[in-house]
């Protein structure tokens, strides 16, 4: 079956990697593991030996129809729909638990198809992931790195991130232009514990990292804060007035927003509304 280029098909075809996505997740044998995209079924099949249950996103259709035709109905059920559509915590409530979820993301939706997994992590325990190498160093970058940015605080924000192993284009069938990245995401949320709401923290970070040349005192004036009141919130948290927002902690970060919060100077979420795709 040919891969179809539009749906972003590259199809994993190393099978060390595969057992090593498989046990990426850890013990699954009473769990049920969703799987995005499982084009051919190269993964679904280890994931269906070593789990209680596998549920496959398929979005092709003639795909979706060999995954049926291929494995028994009591170990997998292939729900012909677009990922951003599949609704993650039914499927939590279904099974009594928290999902795990592995996937190769097609690269012109993996930003959306994150998003998502965030806005459900309630409903989620782990994912493994394969993604762009170059999406997968700026979802486990730290502070400090020229990666670090809105995706890599908001990722992390859900849950800790760690960067697993990388394939070369020759692992896929066809190959892709660029190298990818499996890396694990443990998806624990922090906004409770830093006492940040989710809508403002985030937003606060998208005007933050808005333009990375300029200092983070400068996009924050830009967002609207007065210049006062950035120097004086800045300094409250014990910021550099020189730093850029890639300098900055998440801790500090969340200092930053409580004390711009005390100031009454939080910048309107209105604001850069251009900047607010996460893979920037």
């Amino acid at each position: 079956m040919q891969a179809k280029p539009k749906l972003g098909q590259n199809f994993l075809a190393d099978a060390q990697a595969v057992e090593r996505i498989a046990l990426a997740l850890g013990e699954v044998s009473d769990r049920t593991v969703v799987e995005i995209g499982p084009g051919r079924g190269a993964m679904t099949g280890a994931l269906v030996s070593r789990s209680a249950h596998v549920v496959a996103i398929e979005l092709d259709r003639e795909l979706a129809a060999a995954l049926r035709n291929r494995f028994a109905p009591e170990k997998l059920t292939v729900v012909e729909q677009d990922v951003l559509d599949f609704d993650f915590a039914a499927a939590s409530a279904a099974t009594g638990a928290k999902l795990r979820v592995a996937g190769n993301l097609p690269y012109y939706i993996t930003s959306p198809i994150l998003l998502k997994l965030a806005a459900s992590h309630e409903a989620l325990e782990t994912a493994v992931l394969m993604v762009q190498r170059e999406v997968a160093d700026r979802v486990t970058a730290a502070p400090g790195s020229r990666d670090y940015g809105v995706l890599s605080v908001t990722a992390q924000m859900f849950g800790a991130v760690e960067p697993l192993f990388t394939l070369p284009p020759t692992a896929f069938s066809p190959p892709p232009e660029v190298h990818s990245t499996v890396f694990r995401w443990r998806f624990a949320p922090r906004f409770a514990e830093l006492g940040v709401p989710q809508a403002s923290f985030l937003s606060l970070v998208r005007q933050a990292f808005a333009q990375k040349r300029k200092t983070l005192a400068n996009n924050l004036r830009a967002a609207g804060v007065a210049p006062d009141a950035a120097a004086q919130a800045m300094a409250d948290a014990g910021v550099d007035s020189r730093v850029r927002a890639e300098g900055l902690a998440i801790e500090s970060l969340a200092l930053l927003w409580h004390r711009l919060s005390a100031l009454r100077a939080l910048p309107s979420s209105g604001i850069h509304a251009a900047s607010t795709d996460p893979v920037r």
